[in-house]
């Protein structure tokens, strides 16, 4: 897998020198470069399927909030009166309802921990997802253009803005892939 890359990393070195300045596709107002570049953020991000996504994942999380919000006034309710009880309980009884009240916490803060990760993993599976039926539009870009490859800019010091691609494959994503798949609960 190293030598792989490391013959990638070359292959794109040589192509670089051979085309170190975009050209002008001669009437077709688009650049020729051995090497294009992408906005990885802004391509999710601004695509139908980003917008999509995080929408969905924003609704999630507010649901999310709201129900621990919820489930912390119902807890700060039942200590309050839990409390007031005291003086009138024996303390071997009040030590039970207090050792059981304090594993239900236990167990409910686990269990929303849990959902606050599954909204995560959901996020980045879904990224993930995106990309990987993003690849090919990209390919079909980068085949259009005489590429060799296309990079991440957070990758490249300098560039010239003739070979970012990322407004254009972002369109091309959005005709062919849409919103992506309808959100799963996660």
């Amino acid at each position: 897998m190293a030598r792989l890359r490391f013959a990638a990393v070359v292959v794109m070195i040589i192509a670089a020198n051979f085309a170190p300045l975009p050209l002008m596709a001669q009437g077709t107002g688009t650049s020729v470069s051995a090497v294009l570049t992408i906005d990885q953020d802004r391509l999710y991000t601004e695509s139908l399927w980003g917008k999509r996504a995080l929408a969905d994942l924003e609704a999630l999380s507010t649901g999310l909030q709201a129900e621990n919000r919820k489930i912390e006034a119902a807890l700060t309710a039942e200590e309050k009166t839990l409390t007031e009880r005291r003086p009138t309980m024996a303390a071997e009884e009040f030590r039970k309802l207090a050792d059981d009240f304090d594993r239900r916490v236990t167990g409910i803060r686990q269990a929303q921990d849990t959902k606050a990760r599954d909204l995560t993993r959901y996020r980045d599976e879904d990224r993930q997802a995106f990309y990987d039926a993003a690849l090919p539009v990209m390919g079909e870009v980068m085949d259009a253009r005489g590429a060799v490859a296309i990079l991440d800019k957070r990758a490249i010091f300098l560039s010239a803005t003739a070979i970012d691609v990322t407004d254009t494959v972002r369109a091309l994503i959005d005709r062919k892939l849409g919103a992506g798949p309808t959100a799963a609960t996660p």
